[in-house]
């Protein structure tokens, strides 16, 4: 096949010319990269050969190679492991297959700040191309276990690039950078330095557990690096640094972590874990092709990647290594999400994950309040389906509420007035929206302070937990609420009775009962829900799924002191049959649904009807 060039994926192209461009400080990052990259692909090709025994490949010698050229200014990073076929290259290199690059790209095209497009980089784990920091032009060797044919791929990270087949090409892959000349302003080394070298891979790869080694120098045979797993380490021996670069080993991400989770079991089932809580959340945290798990060892070997049945899916932002003793090389994900041992040591690991973030909270609130701002969300989506952790995770909660900008359900307890029963919430789709509802107004009134949870997940942990310390949760938005003096007098009732029958009547295709209202001081109408019912958001997020749902009619409560209401009720006294009577009810129930965000069913009716009735008042 002859020499092609082609162009890359749009999105691919600009986020190249941003590392072309980069004004990333500290760019020895990019051997870290390539590194990483290189150990991933050994890592793999081992573990192919323990489960593809017709596999043909020699396992001995597995490692990583770096070879310095000073006359040609080139670094060429060189591994024995599982390679790439020429259709691997082109997806992995040429494309970059991210549903989150397009928002990246318009994050650091809206940030000037150079901390935070750095920043922002490191979050969308972009490793190969931060070679275009250091490197004029990039050019890859590579073949793929088990394959006779290689494939050249090169490219100066402008628009395109040449791609090739080789018939002689080593097994592995091979990345030669073409280094930037030595007097480049934005070049602070030179990366054809031996000691630089040695210098990178001690701070940044020294856990790696594959030889590096360096060619053309004196003892080339000895490693640069300890090839010592830190999860096997006593956490006396091993620093925060090295915590922290094995975090960006592990996670492809480019700061430090928000905490370090250590742990080693021993007895009927041995294992050490070394889990990390990051800093800021992946741009893929909330995407359904996103990557979650941790990298699972046996006996040190490495078994996959992203190992789901070692962490729940609201813990999908933790990162790191769980090395089990007893398990076979070749166990399935099938078979794990079924073993035993591997279900308790689930369990430890959620309850080990979530104890730490308690302490957190406890003992440094303004360190929690970023990780809760990072990934408060997906943590929510634990009261879904752990009831063994519910208590837990209903403690590490922070939500906004009208009394605080942020706080926990224990602190809300603590404020709760004297005779009050319930935790008091409102779900909605923004603060704002919350804040001006009408359902609000005699809890407001009352002193009373009312959570706001505005995330779509809030919606549906709501129906599932009933309490919090012995104190029911009670939505201001349903059912009936009791606030002691503010019950209708029966008088009252009596003299509505006529009208609210009417009322009923008139819009029986839209609320099944109208009811006056004791949470109103100064809206005219709200509309609630009986106790059990979805809420319209609930509703239209199941139909959004393809569920299909069927309409669920609310109640209509009216406020028997305001000026509107009572004068209808004088007006329906008077004159029942009055047809304009029918288009106030109209207006009244449309009034309450847009107070709560809803939406009309006929908009142009409700502004023509609104609009006449506007007109006669002039």
């Amino acid at each position: 096949m002859s020499r092609e060039t082609l162009e890359f994926q749009a999105e691919t192209r600009q986020l190249l010319q941003l590392m072309v461009h980069s004004i990333y400080s500290n760019k020895d990052i990019f051997l870290r990269e390539l590194i990483s990259n290189a150990s991933d692909a050994l890592d793999k090709l081992r573990l192919e050969s323990l489960i593809n025994k017709e596999l043909q490949v020699d396992t001995d010698d597995l490692h990583i190679e770096l070879e310095v050229d000073k006359d040609r200014r080139t670094l060429t990073v060189r591994d024995n492991g599982i390679g790439m076929s020429h259709d691997d290259v082109v997806s992995l290199i040429g494309t970059i297959a991210k549903s989150g690059t397009a928002e990246l790209l318009r994050k650091l095209r809206e940030t000037q700040d150079a901390g935070a497009s750095q920043e922002l980089i490191g979050q969308f784990g972009v490793g190969f191309y931060s070679t275009f920091m250091v490197a004029d032009k990039v050019t890859l060797v590579t073949r793929r276990a088990g394959e006779s044919q290689g494939t050249f791929w090169e490219s100066s990270g402008e628009g395109t690039y040449e791609i090739e087949s080789l018939d002689d090409a080593p097994q592995g892959t091979s990345v030669t950078l073409h280094l930037k000349p030595e007097d480049s302003e934005d070049q602070l080394f030179d990366y054809t330095a031996e000691w630089k070298i040695r210098e990178i891979v001690k701070r940044y790869s020294d856990f790696i557990a594959w030889p590096i080694r360096m060619t053309g120098t004196e003892g080339s045979d000895a490693p640069l690096n300890s090839m010592k797993a830190l999860w096997a380490r006593p956490r006396s021996e091993v620093s925060d640094e090295e915590y922290h670069e094995f975090y960006k080993h592990v996670s492809h991400d480019w700061t430090d972590p928000l905490e370090t989770i250590h742990m080693k079991a021993e007895g009927t089932f041995e294992y050490e874990a070394l889990l990390f809580v990051p800093s800021r959340a992946p741009f893929d945290l909330f995407s359904r092709d996103g990557k979650r798990g941790v990298q699972l060892y046996v006996k040190r070997v490495f078994i996959m990647d992203d190992c789901e049945a070692l962490i729940p899916q609201y813990l999908r932002f933790i990162k790191g290594v769980v090395d089990a003793h007893d398990l076979s090389l070749n166990i399935s994900r099938e078979i794990l999400q079924q073993d035993r041992q591997i279900q308790v040591v689930r369990r430890r690991l959620v309850k080990k994950v979530l104890t730490t973030l308690k302490d957190i909270k406890t003992n440094d609130p303004e360190r929690y309040g970023t990780f809760w701002a990072e990934f408060g969300r997906a943590l929510k989506e634990g009261l879904l389906d752990d009831t063994e952790n519910q208590d837990l995770l209903l403690d590490l909660m922070l939500v906004p509420s009208t009394a605080a900008d942020s706080t926990s359900l224990r602190e809300y307890v603590e404020r709760m007035k004297d005779g009050q029963k319930d935790i008091y919430y409102m779900t909605g789709e923004s603060r704002a929206m919350v804040e001006h509802s009408p359902h609000l107004e005699a809890f407001l009134a009352k002193g009373y302070e009312v959570l706001i949870l505005t995330d779509p997940v809030d919606e549906i942990w709501v129906e599932r937990v009933t309490e919090f310390d012995g104190k029911p949760l009670q939505s201001v938005a349903k059912g009936k609420v009791d606030l002691g003096s503010s019950e209708i007098p029966e008088e009252q009732a009596a003299d509505f009775a006529p009208l609210l029958t009417w009322l009923g009547e008139q819009l029986q295709e839209d609320v099944k009962e109208v009811r006056l209202s004791s949470r109103l001081t100064t809206s005219p109408a709200c509309i609630v829900g009986d106790e059990h019912d979805l809420t319209p958001t609930l509703e239209k997020m199941y139909r959004a799924m393809g569920q299909e749902m069927p309409h669920t009619k609310r109640i209509l409560e009216l406020n028997p002191e305001h000026a509107l209401v009572s004068g209808l009720r004088s007006a329906h006294s008077a004159n029942a049959e009055d047809p304009a009577l029918g288009e106030t009810a109209e207006l009244l129930y449309g009034m309450a649904l847009l107070a709560e965000g809803g939406e009309l069913a006929d908009p142009s009716r409700f502004t023509r009807l609104l609009a006449e009735r506007l007109a006669r008042t002039l």
